[in-house]
């Protein structure tokens, strides 16, 4: 019995310490992404804005990696969620604040802190909605912009006046000003977005898929600052086109049931 007593206490203390590791591969991918993050501000603090907007778009390919392997390996634990989000909140949301603003926003003064800021508490809300929401909400969309695809627009757009030249000649831009507004309220709207979280690239696709993926890495990879400002901003733009052709699907079937109404309630009457 002293026996059986000193093993189940010993296995007990293994349980417990068990409990209390965490996975290394995914949580280190995790922490790079956060680097990441903490580079492209200091970047954009030393005036470094390209730099800046390129280690966010690491951290977005980062992030992408480690909830992957974390399903690939089994290694998905509530400790790697949260300091995901925690990861996120600063690569995505903190990171392109602080480069939207040292890069354009700062010549507008209150207006231009108060939408830097405006962006980084709207994607803080998102991340905290999506954690509650993750269990509840469809997988197919996401509901509101997540706040990678808001960080990666931008990235997309400090790159591209850099491409066109006018990078260093930011000053008082309004639409800039618009865009980061428009950003922070797609974040915390329910406008709903697609996830790709159901594209399987292990499962049999059809051939003109594959060659049109091909096709597409080729046009990215000859104007890649062009062609991702492009994918970007089309993928943002796609929320509130595909919200509105949702909702006027919706109402003719609305009509439709509310014409019936009468008809069935007479029927029943006679």
């Amino acid at each position: 019995m002293l026996d059986n007593e000193i093993h189940n206490q010993e296995s007990g203390k293994k349980k417990q310490s068990i409990k209390k590791g965490v996975y290394l591969l995914p949580n280190l991918i995790t922490s790079a992404s956060l680097f990441g993050g903490f580079y492209s501000i200091i970047a954009s603090l030393d005036g470094h804005f390209e730099r800046a907007a390129i280690a966010i778009f690491i951290s977005a390919i980062l992030d992408g990696l480690d909830g992957r392997i974390a399903r690939l390996t089994g290694s998905s634990s509530k400790f790697g969620v949260e300091y995901d989000s925690l990861a996120d909140l600063i690569a995505f949301g903190l990171a392109p604040g602080v480069l939207i603003f040292t890069w354009a926003l700062r010549p507008f003064g209150r207006y231009g802190w108060l939408a830097a800021f405006l962006y980084v508490v709207c994607g803080a809300l998102r991340l905290a909605r999506f954690n509650v929401q993750i269990t509840t909400v469809e997988s197919k969309r996401f509901n509101g912009l997540p706040i990678p695809a808001a960080a990666a627009l931008v990235c997309t757009t400090v790159l591209m006046f850099f491409y066109l030249g006018r990078g260093e000649e930011m000053a008082k831009h309004i639409t800039v000003l618009i865009l980061v507004y428009a950003l922070a309220f797609l974040m915390i709207s329910n406008v709903k977005y697609y996830s790709f979280k159901e594209l399987n690239l292990s499962q049999r696709m059809p051939f003109r898929l594959l060659v049109g993926l091909i096709f597409l890495l080729i046009v990215v990879a000859a104007e890649p600052t062009v062609m991702l400002f492009i994918l970007t901003l089309g993928y943002v733009i796609s929320g509130p086109i595909t919200t509105l052709i949702d909702r006027r699907k919706r109402v003719p079937l609305k009509q439709k049931g509310e014409k019936k109404e009468p008809r069935e309630m007479g029927f029943h009457g006679k």
